[in-house]
């Protein structure tokens, strides 16, 4: 089938090649004239604008957009929706709050079209390896994308998860464990870094995932991490949220769940990015006060 496809970034020009491959058609529309070019050389149809875009999709017309959650989003909606017709479908395949989609469902409803809200996970492997796709939306819209999810994804790797906000609810929480995960990760070789022992950390993580109940595709990626740069000395402790996590713990207190595990890991990355952590200080200080004990200047 064609799709039309809007975001062109690291996720969504993967997602057009491997759709491309299993044999469907995308047009895709870039602003930029140099990525209308590198969607060209992939073999997708690129256009300069959203009107030529509707233009050269058939009905039931579905647009397919990869663009950050939030104005980004709901600008691309509102550029759209006066261009579609009754029945035709929006895909928002972006990490969107839940809540956003099932307004956006809301609206694209009034006006006759449908939305689907498809939580992606695959990263940049996704290409080769194929997406988990964790769809939402009304049966009838995921029936006309499902031949399009179903090339994204590996075998058993798509599934209609519910209604509109479905789809986003399953990601956000898959996100909020990923947290959990990768911090879990990080604290244990960080004592592994730290053992009275010198230990390859590289082939540890290769150990691990062979037969260890904490075998993971993280821990390939870790092998491979401390394959490049053992002592990964080549990045910055700085770790960036990008909300899907904040939101899991907001959901989390608003349904009364307790979810301390990916509370703590969210709170450690907002650790990550402080240079001197006040806090700290102010643990020293009160231990300078009351016990005596020594404290280091600023600085060293």
């Amino acid at each position: 089938m064609r799709v039309g496809f809007v975001g062109f970034g690291r996720m969504g020009g993967n997602m057009v090649t491997r759709l491309i491959q299993h044999g469907h058609e995308a047009v895709v529309y870039a602003r930029r004239p140099e990525v209308r070019e590198e969607a060209a050389t992939k073999g997708a149809a690129p256009v300069a604008s959203l009107a030529e875009l509707v233009g050269q999709l058939r009905p039931p017309r579905v647009v397919w957009m990869m663009v950050p959650a939030g104005d980004a989003v709901e600008q691309t909606i509102a550029d759209l929706a006066p261009r579609l017709a009754a029945g035709d479908v929006l895909v928002d395949g972006g990490n969107s709050f839940y809540k956003d989609s099932i307004r956006r469902a809301e609206a694209a409803k009034r006006r006759g079209l449908h939305y689907v809200d498809a939580g992606t996970s695959g990263g940049i492997w996704g290409l080769t390896v194929g997406y988990c796709m964790m769809v939402g939306g009304e049966p009838d819209a995921v029936r006309i994308v499902e031949p399009l999810c179903r090339a994204l994804a590996p075998e058993g790797g798509y599934m209609h998860v519910g209604p509109s906000g479905a789809g986003h609810y399953v990601k956000m929480i898959h996100n909020g464990i990923e947290y959990g995960m990768l911090q879990a990760y990080a604290e244990g070789f960080g004592m592994l870094h730290a053992a009275p022992f010198k230990l390859d950390l590289r082939a540890i993580a290769a150990l691990w995932n062979r037969g260890s109940v904490v075998r993971s595709w993280l821990l390939e990626l870790a092998e491979r991490a401390f394959a490049a740069d053992p002592e990964i000395r080549g990045i910055r402790g700085y770790v960036q949220d990008s909300g899907e996590g904040r939101w899991t713990v907001q959901e989390a207190i608003e349904r009364d769940v307790p979810a301390p595990v990916i509370t703590l890991s969210l709170l450690q990355r907002l650790r990550s990015r402080e240079e001197e952590d006040f806090g700290d200080k102010v643990i020293a200080a009160l231990r300078q006060q009351f016990g005596g004990h020594a404290v280091r200047a600023s600085g060293t």
